[in-house]
């Protein structure tokens, strides 16, 4: 049969096992210890900028780890950290793909600010060191040039005129807060962070949320998007919601992804190049 064939060669194979292979040592260096929750779950997230793929028994490929990850800290664990499949409906060209590896950790007593400092030794590590610039998600916007009047489209308008450089967004909007806590000297605006690299969007991450109540307004607030832009609901995940009651520790996350790092480590233009077998 035609098109049987791996989408990378063995020497891509060989230079995505050498940055796994960082990873894992750049995590077990600092005490980070590994984990792996399942990759199907009874529930998935509300965010109205992620579509979830249905199995034909009613699970979800899960979108991240995260829920199940906090879960686990809720539990007692320690520092976590994983590298696992994670799965969106639509998401597919160059930088995208509906399967895609994340690395996904959470960093107890870490707020944004810290861990905004480890995402970036860790891509030093695999990348080689380069500086960092800092900019509000308002101060990008401000840099965007385009009619875009979709606020989408005026992000990644913004984001491709930053260059070749690597760049941490900060201070979202409380509006796009996603998991992420409200600061407490601004309640306007999120600690959440995206890195962007060469123009890619790498990582995003937050000083987390840890108020149950809190959470269940928002995933209430994004199904009534939902339902006015006539898409499915999603069930709020109740035991996210009874491990949060239960104590969810001050910490923050990030996710990465994983693909599009291994792109950037070797000059790849294309996201297919660098996964075993990008159409299945």
């Amino acid at each position: 049969m035609e098109g049987w064939e791996p989408t990378c060669t063995v020497e891509a194979l060989r230079a995505r096992a050498e940055i796994l292979g960082s990873i894992r040592a750049f995590f077990a260096e600092r005490g980070v210890l590994e984990v792996q929750t399942p990759t199907l779950g009874r529930t998935s997230v509300t965010d109205t900028e992620i579509e979830s793929l249905k199995t034909t028994g009613g699970d979800f490929l899960q979108t991240s780890p995260e829920y199940y990850m906090k879960r686990l800290l809720a539990a007692g664990a320690p520092s976590i950290y994983q590298i696992g499949p994670a799965y969106r409906a639509g998401e597919s060209g160059q930088a995208h793909l509906t399967e895609f590896t994340l690395v996904e950790w959470y960093r107890l007593g870490f707020d944004d600010d810290a861990l905004m400092a480890e995402v970036a030794d860790l891509i030093d590590s695999v990348l080689g060191p380069e500086p960092y610039r800092r900019l509000t998600h308002a101060e990008l916007l401000a840099t965007r040039r385009g009619e875009a009047a979709e606020p989408d489209l005026q992000f990644v308008q913004a984001v491709e005129n930053l260059g070749e450089c690597r760049v941490f967004i900060t201070d979202y909007p409380a509006g796009q807060a996603a998991l992420a806590r409200l600061r407490p000297d601004d309640s306007g605006v999120a600690a959440r962070f995206e890195l962007v690299v060469d123009g890619l969007e790498l990582a995003n991450g937050y000083h987390e949320l840890t108020d149950a109540e809190e959470l269940l307004e928002r995933m209430c607030r994004d199904n009534r998007r939902r339902r006015e832009r006539g898409r499915p609901e999603m069930e709020p995940d109740r035991r996210l919601l009874a491990a949060m009651h239960h104590g969810l520790p001050d910490c923050a996350g990030v996710a990465l992804g994983l693909d599009r790092l291994v792109m950037l480590a070797s000059g790849a233009s294309e996201i297919a190049t660098v996964v075993p077998f990008a159409r299945h």
